[in-house]
């Protein structure tokens, strides 16, 4: 196996793996963005109190948006190559770091009543009583947040294609020279080892096609 045949082999996995990672991280941060996150408690003191349940799509409105980022990563990383790749690499991991401050945030940090009030909309006049964090949705979104930060490291990692074009692509002008060098010299080797014009037929033709003769030993005079 060749290391051009191992590179694609490897490139093929490594895209294979950041796409099952990508998908999993925007179903995880989809599904938490339809999830209640907080649950707020208040009271105006005029009636009862009233509940509102905020799901992340309002307490973490950018789930929404970054679960559908990373769906669009997995076509992006099709269609770019080489130095795109690693920024499409940085642009995922942002991603990432994006949707964990707030998953991050509701795990282990407190809910202030204002900001509790805000994000609910509540009247000027309300007073928040309590609020309650769930904790499913919020661990759903960091796990949807590692899975894309994972993706964003093997796309870091991923080998770049080396696509090396083939002389028939070469400008007609370096073929015509390359096919005469390569006549000159296996003739000037068969000269040395004593083998007289032994050469071959393909050098012959090579060198006729280029308009050299292969039998000529005189020295080229490039301009």
């Amino acid at each position: 196996m060749t290391s051009e045949t191992q590179r694609r082999g490897t490139g093929a996995r490594a895209t294979a793996v950041s796409v099952v990672f990508l998908l999993v991280g925007a179903a995880c941060l989809w599904g938490s963005s339809r999830m209640t996150w907080v649950t707020v408690t208040s009271s105006d003191g005029l009636g009862e109190a009233r509940t509102t349940e905020l799901l992340g799509s309002t307490w973490a409105a950018a789930s929404t948006p970054l679960a559908l980022a990373l769906v669009a990563a997995v076509a992006a990383q099709f269609a770019v190559k080489g130095w795109a790749s690693r920024v499409l690499a940085v642009l995922v991991a942002l991603v990432a770091v994006a949707a964990a401050v707030p998953a991050v945030g509701a795990l282990f940090g407190d809910v202030s009543a204002d900001e509790a009030a805000s994000v609910a909309e509540l009247p000027t006049r309300a007073e928040v009583t309590s609020t309650q964090t769930s904790l499913l949705p919020a661990a759903l979104a960091l796990i949807g947040a590692v899975c894309a930060l994972v993706a964003a490291i093997v796309l870091l990692r991923k080998p770049t294609s080396r696509k090396v074009l083939s002389s028939k692509y070469d400008a007609p002008a370096a073929r015509r020279d390359e096919a005469a060098e390569r006549a000159r010299t296996a003739s000037e080797r068969a000269d040395a080892n004593g083998e007289g014009d032994d050469l071959t037929e393909r050098m012959l033709w090579d060198a006729l096609d280029a308009g050299e003769d292969p039998t000529d030993r005189t020295p080229r005079n490039d301009h």
